[in-house]
């Protein structure tokens, strides 16, 4: 699908706090994130994986934990994660939007069937 358009399409709700839209080539992917339970009193469970990543603040502000650093991001900022480094965040704000880019590309939030 080369257009996503937000106004043609129904996000995939992650859980109840977290919907996401996302679109991709072979190579690389781009996936909209939205959390709208802020602030958290602590930061989701760390996590790492394989992917290089890069994550743009359009909305909100959180704290963003990169291995022992933590950075506090508001909108406009960007922060890039290596593959295979620790990382999390922890919203400040009540909504938070994060557009997150990764490559290669994360079959495991491609739909099946």
């Amino acid at each position: 699908m080369p257009v996503l358009k937000k106004s043609e399409s129904v996000p995939e709700k992650v859980s109840p706090v977290l919907e996401r839209r996302l679109v991709h080539l072979d190579n690389l992917m781009v996936v909209v994130c939205d959390f709208s339970n802020g602030p958290w009193a602590q930061p989701d469970k760390p996590h790492n994986h394989t992917h290089e990543q890069i994550t743009y603040v359009e909305k909100g502000e959180l704290y963003f934990f990169i291995g022992e650093e933590k950075h506090q991001l508001v909108e406009g900022d960007l922060v890039s994660i290596p593959s295979g480094i620790f990382h999390t965040i922890q919203t400040i704000s009540k909504n938070v939007r994060l557009i997150d880019t990764f490559t290669p590309v994360r079959s495991d939030f491609i739909k099946k069937g």
